[in-house]
C-alpha cells in the first residue's frame, strides 16, 4: 500500500509517497501531485527510512551505569531523572537546569512548544538553541528593525527580476527561512523569464552553476560588500524617498555610515572589483522588483549581525520591501508577530550569568554554555536536557564543551539515535521519528507563511514505532510530572494534558506506548486559528493551497515597533558598527592567511546522516580539506596529501582535495563529521574530523547583540602533515583499516582512531 505524507528533515517539507509492506517502509518517492513541491525530493529525504530503521536506533530508555549503558523502563528513567531534578531544584535553584534545543526540534509543531513548556515549569531561563550557531543574527536584527524577531522578509521568487544571493547555496542546502522545494528548478525558471541572478560566495557553488553569475568574495568580508552596495545605491539615486519618509526612521544615520565605504575601499578586502559591484547595484536598481538574500555563509562569518542589518535596510530604502518581485512579509495562519509582540514572546530581556550577553529569541549564546557549566557560583548549570540536537558536534570548540558536559550531574538526551552528546550522558530517551507521528508543517510556514507557494498539509503517522519510543510532547509532560513541576508553569495545563493523555491511552491498543492525542491537539490548533480541520487536510493528501502572498500588506500595517516604523538605525547596530574600522584593518593585515569556510554535500545533513552506509560509501567516508590548485602548488601539496589545519583553538589532520571552484586563499572543510566516539556503528567507523573544534567559544568572540560566534571565515594555517606515513592518503580503500588521525588541543596531543 502507499501513503502520502511530507518530509520533516528540513524546511523544504517535500511531499512524499511512501510504499509500505507489512507495516514497514520499503520505498519513498516524491509526490508528483503535490500542490507546491512538484515531485521533488532530495536523497536524504528519500532514504530517511534507512536512517530511522538503523540497528542503532534508540528503541528503549537507556541509563548509563558503571558497567555501561543499560536498558531501563520508562518508569525507572522518568523516576531517576525527575528525582535528580527535584534534588537540584532544592539545592541549587531553577537556574541549575538548562536545555539545548537542536534543529530537529524545530521541524515539528508540538515538540518545541512542549520543550519550552517544561522549562517554564522548571522556572529556568537557561535555554540554548542551535539558532545561536547559524541564524540568531536574523532574529536580533528583526526585533530591532521590525519589532519582532520572527518578522523575516523573504524574496518573491516567482516575480523578482533581480536576485542577489550572498553566502547561500540553495541547490544543496535549500533556502533558509523559506520553503522552496526543488531549488534548481526554481532558479532555472527565474533565469528563463529574464531574472538577473548573482551568487556572491567564496566558492562557485552548485547553485551558481545552475543559473546566474558567480562573484567571488573573500570570506568574512560580507559586511563591507553590503556597506559599499548601500553607498553606491545612495549615490546613484536608488532610494525611494517616499517610502523612507513615510514608513521608516533613522535614514540619516544609516547614510552617514555608508558614506565611509565607497566600492574602491571595500574592494581591498572583498576583492570585488568596483565596476562589478556598481553593475550589480545598477541591475538591482533597474529591475522591476529586486531582492538581496543571505544565509549561513553571511550569518556565521563574524559580522553577521551588521551584514544582515545592512541587507535589510537596502531592501527597505530601495522600495523593494513589501512589493511584488521584491521582499515580502506574509501571514501564516495567524498574525503571529502581532500576537507575539503584544505578549512579549521570544523577546526576553534576560542576560547571561557569564558575559552579561542578551538572550535572542529567548535563548542564550551557545558559545558560553561551557562557561556556564564550568564557572562556580549561584546559577551554575548542573543539569542539561538536549532535545533534537548534537552540540558536541555542532557547537564551537566542542572539545571544551565535552569537558564541561562530563562535569554535569545530569545530562539527558531526547533523540532517535545515540549521538556523540548522548554517549557521555546519563539517560537517553527514545523519540518517535517523523514517520512515526502525525504533524502539520512546522512553525515557519504554519505561523509565518514562509513559503514560496502557501499551502497547508496534514499527515498521520506512516508507521508505528518498533520499540518503546514516545513523542517528545508526551515525554516532556511526563518529565514535568516526575520533576514535581507543572508544564508551562500552570497546574491547569498540567492536569488538562494528563487527562488528555489518559483518555487517549484508553482508546489505543494495549501494547501501544501511552501518549498525548497529537492529532486532536493539532486539530485544536487549526480550529483556534480558523483553518480547515485536520481531517479535511487529510482528505487533501497532496496539500491544500492557501491564499497567495500579498504585497503592500506590511509597511504601515504590520510593523510592530513602538511607533510602527522601521528603525533603520537601532542603537545596538550603530554601537557595533564602531568596530568596523578595526575589523577592516584586521582584514587588510591578514590577507596572506587562509580563511576556512564550510561545505555541504547532498548526502549530508549537519551531523546525523553519516550512519547510513550508502551515504558514506567510497570516498565519502571522510571529509576533506578543499583547496585551490594554485594554493596547493605554492605549498608543495598534491591531491590526497594529508594536511594539518590549525586555528587558534586546535589542529586537525585530514586528506586534501583540489577544487578549482574555490577562491584562492580560501579552504573549505565540510561540517558535521567527527563521529569516532559515537555509539552509532557506521558513523563511528568514518574518518572525518569535526571542523567546529577549530572555532573559538567563550565571550571574547561572541557578537554582543546576536550571541553568535564565527563558525566560517575562520583564520587557519595549512601545511603538510608531519610524521610517519603522513605524506599521502592515496589508495584509500587499501588503507581504511590502518589510518589514524590526530587532533591537538591546549598543547596536548590526543589521537583518535579513524577506522
Amino acid at each position: 500500500m502507499t501513503q502520502h505524507t511530507f518530509c520533516r528533515i528540513c524546511e523544504s517539507l517535500c511531499g512524499l509517497e511512501v510504499t509500505l509492506q507489512e507495516g514497514r517502509i520499503t520505498k519513498i518517492e516524491p509526490d508528483e501531485a503535490h500542490v507546491a513541491t512538484r515531485g521533488f525530493g532530495c536523497p536524504k529525504g528519500l532514504k530517511q527510512h534507512h536512517l530511522f530503521s538503523s540497528p542503532d536506533r534508540l528503541r528503549y530508555p537507556m541509563r548509563r551505569t558503571s558497567e555501561g549503558w543499560q536498558r531501563v523502563s520508562w518508569d525507572e528513567a522518568l523516576g531517576g531523572i525527575g528525582g535528580k531534578v527535584q534534588q537540584l531544584l532544592r539545592d541549587h535553584g531553577p537556574q541549575s537546569i538548562a536545555m539545548y534545543v537542536g534543529t530537529a526540534a524545530g521541524f515539528g509543531v508540538l515538540h518545541p512548544a512542549f520543550a519550552q513548556g517544561f522549562m517554564q515549569g522548571i522556572c529556568s531561563k537557561n535555554m540554548y538553541a542551535s539558532a545561536t550557531q547559524d541564524c540568531s543574527n536574523k532574529f536580533a536584527v528583526a526585533e530591532h528593525l521590525y519589532g519582532f524577531p520572527f518578522t523575516q522578509p523573504f524574496p518573491d521568487l516567482h516575480h523578482t527580476n533581480c536576485l542577489i544571493v550572498v553566502g547561500a547555496n540553495p541547490v544543496v542546502s535549500k533556502w533558509s527561512f523559506l520553503q522552496v522545494p526543488n531549488p534548481s528548478q526554481h532558479l532555472k525558471e527565474m533565469e528563463r523569464r529574464g531574472c538577473r541572478i548573482y551568487f556572491v560566495d567564496p566558492r562557485k557553488t552548485e547553485s551558481a552553476k545552475v543559473a546566474g553569475q558567480h562573484v567571488f568574495i573573500r570570506p568574512g568580508t560580507d559586511v563591507f560588500f553590503y556597506l559599499s552596495f548601500l553607498h553606491e545605491l545612495i549615490h546613484s539615486g536608488g532610494i525611494n524617498r517616499t517610502k523612507v519618509d513615510t514608513y521608516m526612521k533613522g535614514y540619516a544615520e544609516l547614510a552617514a555610515l555608508a558614506e565611509q565605504w565607497p566600492p574602491e575601499r571595500s574592494a581591498a578586502v572583498t576583492h570585488i572589483e568596483p565596476t562589478l559591484l556598481r553593475q550589480m547595484v545598477a541591475d538591482y536598481r533597474q529591475a522591476d522588483g529586486a531582492a538581496l538574500y543571505c544565509s549561513t555563509g553571511v550569518n556565521m562569518g563574524g559580522n553577521g549581525l551588521l551584514a544582515f542589518w545592512i541587507q535589510e535596510c537596502i531592501n527597505a530604502i530601495s522600495g523593494n520591501l513589501d512589493r511584488t518581485g521584491g521582499m515580502l512579509v506574509s501571514k501564516g495562519v495567524i498574525d503571529f508577530p502581532k500576537f507575539g509582540s503584544k505578549q512579549g514572546l521570544l523577546m526576553r530581556k534576560d542576560r547571561s550569568r557569564v558575559g552579561n550577553l542578551p538572550s535572542v529569541n529567548d535563548a542564550f549564546p551557545g558559545a558560553v554554555l561551557a562557561d556556564e557549566i564550568l564557572t562556580p557560583g549561584p546559577g551554575q548549570i548542573k543539569a542539561l536536557f538536549v532535545t533534537g540536537g548534537n552540540p558536541l558536534i555542532t557547537m564551537a570548540n566542542s572539545n571544551r564543551l565535552r569537558e564541561a558536559f562530563s562535569q554535569l550531574e545530569l545530562l539527558v538526551t531526547l533523540d532517535i539515535l545515540p549521538t556523540e552528546t548522548a554517549s557521555i550522558g546519563h539517560y537517553m530517551l527514545p523519540c518517535t521519528s517523523p514517520m512515526e507521528r502525525p504533524d502539520l508543517p512546522f512553525i515557519f510556514p504554519l505561523m509565518l507563511g514562509l513559503q514560496a507557494k502557501p499551502y497547508l498539509q496534514a499527515t498521520r503517522a506512516v508507521v508505528k514505532p518498533d520499540g518503546e519510543q514516545r513523542d517528545e510532547a508526551t515525554i516532556y509532560l511526563d518529565l514535568a510530572r516526575a520533576s514535581g513541576v507543572n508544564l508551562f508553569g500552570s497546574a491547569v495545563a498540567q492536569r488538562f494534558f494528563q487527562l488528555a493523555k489518559w483518555w487517549h491511552s484508553l482508546r489505543k491498543s494495549k501494547n501501544a506506548q501511552p501518549s498525548l492525542p497529537q492529532e486532536w491537539l493539532l486539530n485544536l490548533l487549526l480550529k483556534i486559528t480558523r483553518q480547515p480541520g485536520f481531517r479535511r487536510l487529510l482528505r487533501n493528501p497532496h496539500g491544500l493551497l492557501r491564499p497567495g502572498h500579498q504585497a503592500h500588506s506590511f509597511l504601515g500595517k504590520r510593523v510592530y515597533t513602538p511607533d510602527g516604523k522601521l528603525n533603520l538605525a537601532p542603537e545596538p547596530m550603530l554601537e557595533q558598527s564602531k568596530r568596523l574600522e578595526l575589523d577592516f584593518e584586521t582584514e587588510l593585515a591578514t590577507q596572506h592567511q587562509f580563511r576556512l569556510i564550510t561545505k555541504r554535500a547532498v548526502t549530508t545533513h549537519n551531523s546525523w546522516t553519516h550512519n547510513f552506509e550508502e551515504f558514506v560509501a567510497g570516498e565519502r567516508y571522510t571529509n576533506y580539506l578543499y583547496m585551490h590548485p594554485a594554493d596547493a602548488e605554492r605549498l608543495g601539496l598534491q591531491n590526497k596529501d594529508l594536511v594539518d589545519v590549525t586555528s587558534a583553538t586546535a589542529t586537525v589532520r585530514l586528506p586534501l582535495k583540489l577544487l578549482t571552484d574555490l577562491m584562492p586563499g580560501t579552504v573549505a572543510l565540510p561540517h558535521g563529521w567527527g563521529h569516532q566516539a559515537s555509539l552509532q556503528k557506521v558513523a563511528a567507523a568514518t574518518h572525518g574530523v569535526n571542523v567546529n573544534i577549530l572555532a573559538a567559544d567563550g565571550t571574547a568572540g561572541v557578537e554582543m547583540h546576536s550571541g553568535m560566534v564565527r563558525l566560517t571565515a575562520i583564520p587557519v594555517q595549512v601545511k603538510a602533515a608531519e610524521g610517519p606515513r603522513a605524506h599521502s592518503w592515496s589508495g584509500l580503500a587499501e588503507d581504511r583499516g590502518e589510518r589514524r588521525g590526530e587532533t591537538w588541543r591546549g598543547g596536548e596531543r590526543a589521537t583518535w582512531r579513524t577506522r
